[in-house]
Formats: C-alpha cells, structure tokens, sequence
C-alpha cells in the first residue's frame, strides 16, 4: 500500500466532505494550492509535523488521514 496516495485520498475525502476547496484549505492551513494539489494526488511525502498541520486544518484526528479505504 502507498501511504502517501492513501493520504492523498483521505485528505481529499476529507476536504470534500467538509465543503472546502483546494483554496480554501490553503488559507486554513497555510500550505500553498500546488502542495495540497500533489499531496492530494500522492506525489507529496508530508513530514509528520505537516501531518499533524494538514489534520488540524482539516478538523480531524491524523489517524483519519491514515485509515484504509
């Protein structure tokens, strides 16, 4: 298993749940549209501390991002 597409996937999943777009996660998080762009199609490798950032912008525990489909 990818771990980074998995997080790419459930970071998508998770913004789009949440009503959010690719710009609008970029002013909560203060990553820039074309990070979250490639995190999101598993060509980034977030450091844990992004990670945790990436979470708390998406209002969610790190383990979500990180769960099996």
């Amino acid at each position: 298993m990818d771990m980074r597409k998995l997080v790419g996937r459930n970071a998508r999943r998770i913004r789009e749940k949440a009503g959010l777009t690719q710009e609008q996660l970029t002013e909560i998080s203060g990553f820039s549209q074309q990070y979250i762009s490639g995190l999101e199609k598993g060509k980034r490798n977030p450091t844990i501390v992004t990670f945790y950032e990436l979470a708390q912008a998406l209002r969610v525990s790190h383990i979500d991002l990180v769960r099996p489909d």
